[in-house]
């Protein structure tokens, strides 16, 4: 029997309904927002990736699912592929390929999808992990940073998602990026023995991802680093305290966290992450912030951009059960005795549905014992039952499931009926 890859999971019928309540709530936020929904492919080129993420990354040196469009033995002339592992560089890639740069200028958009790296699977953390993200390009203004974050604040209220603690930061502009890995760089110098082999490499690779390691020494070790906003040029620090304020008059709660680095590449000025204690280790709901030279590292204008991302398993895992919806399509059900029976419970099947309204029947051929307890099984509201006699008088006999109450009706009238009842 094929069981399914490690890291990855089966979302079955009674589980697909939380899923839906995510992605309807998420997709009612985003229009209020006036973003607009964009799906670019699943499969990229790696290169996309391997330039906008940092060839020292975590995901591109190990997490990248790779393929080729050519023999393993050639790998030399291989278009190489990958799955992709974030939205962001496809967005981006995809504004630049349509030219929306020049047709439509500043742009928000938002994705619903599934992300793929190549990693040790655990609670909250899959080989296949699903996004729902925003992105919007086009615009240094510190007010778009707040608008994000308001609008990731709002989705994770609209989540019925609490507790959670938005964490805030600015890199700086490249030059203060480069200030900031002097600086860490200079503070750890012969403290090397005390950090991990991964962190080791980081002070000559990307000192600043150091400050992401989650063993426990190398946390405790940068936790003595002294940081803040020193590192900051004017315009940056002025764009980091308009950001503040705007967040404080929103109402909206935050703390500035100055160990918040990211693990990519292209974020610049403002970076942002949600954590929910409940997670435990991978705290991380989602996260985002500025990436201003994405755009034209990847061949485009030098334009602002800013998005997010937050991860769908992990806000179910946060919601509890009483975050998850249970609303289903309220069922009517159809029980035919007989072969008569059956060719009209055929079309009034039909016109149930044709009607809007939510209906089944029993393809088993079971008993009417065995039919009504599939219906109740199956949550029906109510069933229809078509038998010899109800055939001479040209009725159904509807039941409500609730009350018990039965009723006969004209077989024409049942749809009429049930609009009022049933939906």
């Amino acid at each position: 029997m094929f069981k399914r890859v490690p890291g990855t999971r089966d979302i079955l019928p009674e589980e697909a309904s939380s899923w839906q309540h995510i992605e309807a709530i998420a997709r009612k936020i985003f229009s209020t927002y006036n973003y607009q929904e964009i799906r670019p492919p699943i499969l990229e080129k790696a290169n996309l990736f391997t330039r906008s993420l940092g060839t020292s990354t975590e995901i591109v040196q190990k997490q990248m699912f790779l393929t080729s469009t050519t023999a393993q033995q050639d790998k030399e002339n291989a278009d190489l592929y990958a799955l992709r592992p974030e939205a962001t560089a496809s967005v981006v890639r995809a504004y630049l390929e349509n030219n929306l740069d020049k047709t439509a200028g500043f742009s928000k958009f938002y994705y619903l999808g599934a992300m793929f790296r190549a990693e040790r699977p655990q609670k909250g953390r899959l080989r296949q992990f699903h996004h729902v993200g925003a992105e919007a390009i086009g615009s240094w203004d510190y007010r778009l940073d707040a608008e994000m974050i308001s609008l990731l604040d709002n989705l994770l209220k609209a989540f019925a998602i609490k507790d959670y603690k938005i964490k805030l930061n600015s890199l700086g502009c490249p030059k203060d990026k480069n200030t900031l890995s002097d600086s860490l760089r200079r503070q750890l110098k012969g403290k090397d023995a005390q950090l991990c082999p991964d962190c080791q490499r980081k002070l000559t690779t990307n000192v600043m991802r150091i400050l992401d390691c989650k063993k426990e020494a190398c946390g405790k070790l940068t936790r003595q680093l002294e940081l803040g906003q020193q590192h900051l040029c004017s315009d940056c620090l002025g764009h980091f305290s308009k950001l503040q304020e705007d967040l404080t008059s929103l109402g909206i709660n935050f703390v500035v966290e100055p160990f918040l680095v990211r693990g990519l590449d292209y974020y610049t000025r403002t970076v942002f992450e949600v954590s929910h204690a409940e997670l435990g280790a991978q705290d991380a709901l989602g996260a985002g912030g500025r990436y201003d030279n994405l755009v034209s590292d990847l061949g485009g204008p030098k334009l602002g951009a800013i998005g997010f991302a937050l991860g769908i398993e992990r806000l179910l895992l946060a919601t509890g059960p009483a975050g998850k919806s249970e609303a289903k399509e309220k069922l009517v059900y159809i029980i035919s005795l007989g072969e008569k029976a059956q060719k009209e419970a055929l079309k009034l099947l039909q016109n149930l549905r044709k009607a809007g309204i939510c209906a089944d029947t029993d393809y088993e051929n079971k008993s009417l014992k065995g039919a009504m307890r599939r219906a109740s099984d199956l949550g029906a509201t109510h069933v229809i039952i078509i038998g010899d006699n109800e055939l001479e008088k040209n009725v159904v006999t509807i039941k409500d499931m609730s009350s018990g109450e039965q009723k006969e009706l004209k077989i024409g009238t049942a749809p009429t009926f049930l609009q009022g009842s049933a939906t």
